[in-house]
């Protein structure tokens, strides 16, 4: 099936998170504690330098590192970049600079944001200071930022003291959130492939040169380079080519455990897709299994894949797309 002119290329916001919950080992959990008091810590490596933030392991030595020592809250930028358009998320909503500063006592710097009115303001070398957050809770936001020193405020000679770590109600584990935010635009040949999956069609492209049809299509071969036009139906039914039983429950994901994702070799296509199995209990799922789509609601997409009925397709058949 060779199609006509393809729709109009596709663009949306997309969202990319995956935050997860880590636990802290006695030097991160005193580090993150402390600026919940207050308090920044540092931790002394095996020849007499003192680190901030604090690292576990020597980073010359691969020594263990335990020997807390607090560093001031006043210190020296050693190097800088303005941000004239902050991001959502980041510690200001105005333009600021992103610094490098190294705390008195400490011997490396630290990063984070300087609030300044703009970057005439900043310099390498100038004093600044923590501001504190007004609610502290165990976290690097604990330091809203830093700004402008006062003249005379600290005392870059200072020494770093020694320090217990020890502090009541500890934090022992954090959430770390991890996103990224962009527009993505999937181009021609995915455009026309979601388009064709709004019809209940599945739109591969084939190379010129091997022939190979590859489903989502990609615009260009994989294996040759060249450029792909000609737009070909496949399946809609397939081939299960291998498989991994999944127990672990997804987040908002309304699925019982155990279930079953595999890779799925369309009917007509030279290359597996992936798709979940259902319809079947997880333990009778196979390689050489023959199965259909189901559609969504409103048959957007194929919300999972169920056996046709058909006997399993001989090895020889799919070896090649494993």
């Amino acid at each position: 099936m060779t199609a006509a002119s393809p729709p109009e290329i596709l663009r949306a916001p997309l969202v990319v998170e995956f935050p997860f919950t880590r636990s802290l080992g006695p030097v991160q959990s005193a580090f993150l504690t402390g600026l919940r008091e207050k308090v920044v810590l540092g931790v002394t490596t095996a020849d007499g330098k003192v680190m901030v933030p604090p690292v576990e392991y020597d980073p010359v030595t691969a020594e263990e590192l335990r020997e807390l020592v607090e560093v001031g809250s006043t210190g020296t930028v050693t190097t800088w970049a303005w941000n004239a358009s902050p991001r959502p998320n980041q510690p200001l909503d105005t333009p600021f600079a992103w610094v490098l500063v190294r705390l008195d006592g400490a011997d490396t710097a630290i990063l984070h944001a300087l609030d300044a009115p703009g970057p005439e303001a900043v310099a390498t070398g100038m004093r600044v200071r923590v501001r504190w957050a007004g609610e502290r809770i165990g976290a690097i936001t604990d330091i809203a930022c830093f700004e402008p020193a006062e003249s005379g405020e600290g005392d870059e000679g200072v020494r770093a003291a020694p320090h217990g770590g020890e502090f009541e109600d500890a934090v022992t584990g954090i959430i770390a959130e991890a996103r990224l935010d962009y527009s993505y635009s999937p181009g021609r040949a995915q455009t026309a492939y979601i388009a064709g999956l709004s019809e209940q069609k599945t739109i591969g492209e084939r190379c010129p040169s091997c022939h190979k049809v590859y489903v989502p299509p990609r615009g260009a071969c994989p294996t040759c380079g060249v450029a792909t036009t000609d737009r070909v139906e496949v399946g809609p039914a397939g081939t299960v080519t291998t498989y991994c039983i999944v127990n672990i429950k997804a987040k908002n994901l309304d699925i019982e455990v155990p279930y079953v994702y595999a890779h799925i070799a369309l009917d007509g296509a030279g290359l597996a897709l992936h798709g979940r199995i259902g319809g079947i209990p997880y333990d009778q799922v196979r390689m050489g299994l023959r199965v259909e789509p189901v559609w969504t609601e409103g048959g957007r997409y194929p919300d999972h894949y169920r056996p046709t009925g058909e006997p399993d397709a001989d090895y020889d058949v799919y070896k090649e797309l494993i």
